[in-house]
Order: structure tokens, then sequence, then C-alpha cells
């Protein structure tokens, strides 16, 4: 198993940055692929970026350009660079692991850890 803590939300105006870290513990941080997703009140949680134990990397186009994704083996956090923020990226964001062996990247379904989430609120 694999333990995953959020940190890095908070709140922002419109166009600014913010930088989300995952901190992993537990089992072989590389042996997992991970991904960040993000739910926003009375929506489905949805997959925001995602990347491989191959180092594949995957967006929706929704973020495409303005959110990255980098995973930093050495000391097993996960992050999420995102700039150019909208008012509609605010939800409460999480840090997901999985190793199954058909995976979907942005799919939630895929996923077995999850954080306990961080939120992003980014105001016009």
């Amino acid at each position: 198993q694999v333990q995953l803590v959020e940190s890095g939300g908070g709140s922002v105006q419109a166009g600014r940055s913010l930088r989300l870290s995952c901190a992993a513990s537990g089992d072989t941080y590389s042996g997992y692929y991970m991904g960040w997703f993000r739910q926003a009140s009375g929506k489905e949680r949805e997959g925001v970026a995602a990347i491989g134990r191959d180092g594949s990397i995957y967006y929706p186009e929704s973020v495409k350009g303005r959110f990255t994704i980098s995973r930093d083996s050495a000391d097993n956090t996960l992050h999420l660079q995102m700039i150019s923020l909208k008012p509609e990226d605010t939800a409460m964001y999480y840090c997901a692991a999985g190793r199954w062996p058909s995976w979907i990247p942005l799919s939630r379904r895929s996923y077995t850890f999850w954080g306990q989430g961080t939120q992003v609120t980014v105001s016009s």
C-alpha cells in the first residue's frame, strides 16, 4: 500500500500560480502510476494530470498548457504546477496512485490509493 498526503493548496486570484505537492510513503513509489484529480462542488471527480511508470504524461484539454505534472523519485513526491489559474479551476485537488495492468490515465477508476485532498480556490 501507499499513503498520500497533499499540500500546497490555497486561495489565489485568477491568473496566478500554485504548486501542489503529494508526499508518498509506504510501498515502492516507482511501482505506481500517479495522477492528480479534482472535484468541484456538485461535480464529479475528474482527472487533470497523470504520469506513468515510464514517464508518459497525460492532460485533458481543459488544463493542457497550464498544468504540469512531475514526479521526484528521490523523495517520493508528486507535483502539480498550475499557472494561469481560472475561477473554474476551483476545486478540491487529490493525489492518487495505482498499478493495475490496464491503466486509463485520467479515469478515477484506475486508481486505488487516494490522499485527503487540498483545496484550491481561484477568485476572479
